[in-house]
């Protein structure tokens, strides 16, 4: 019975380590993740949690694979695939694939997403493909 207890927190786990990612937090958010994953294995935000703290941490190889793991169960999921995006926008080989998934995220009906898309690509193009002279400057 504690356990159909703790079912109904599931989701307050889950946004609480989205939260303390923000506030870079990582043990906690770990810590969270990992709780929300153990009430509810079946659940992908926990998945897509665990990808946002590689994101955070510019740890991009590891957030592309668990955003690909998201993926692999729910193709159509629109979170995993703007974060995936702005993984691979910042990897060197992998810029414009990246920015070819947020362009793909900006069709989405969730505004939230749309934002995020938006400003992933607003970022990629005033600080990714900007290219900068010695001192900083462009040329």
């Amino acid at each position: 019975m504690a356990t159909k207890k703790f079912k109904d927190d599931f989701i307050l786990l889950a946004e609480a380590g989205f939260i303390a990612v923000n506030q870079a937090d990582e043990d906690a958010a770990l810590k969270l993740f990992k709780s929300a994953e153990m009430l509810n294995p079946e659940n992908i935000l926990p998945k897509i949690g665990f990808g946002y703290l590689h994101l955070h941490k510019l740890e991009l190889k590891q957030a592309v694979k668990c955003f690909d793991e998201v993926l692999e169960i729910d193709p159509h999921n629109e979170m995993a695939k703007a974060f995936k995006g702005l993984s691979l926008s910042m990897m060197p080989n992998s810029v414009d694939k990246g920015e070819k998934m947020l362009e793909q995220t900006l069709k989405s009906k969730d505004p939230a997403i749309k934002k995020l898309a938006h400003s992933a690509i607003d970022f990629v193009e005033r600080f990714i493909k900007k290219n900068a002279g010695p001192a900083g400057k462009s040329k």
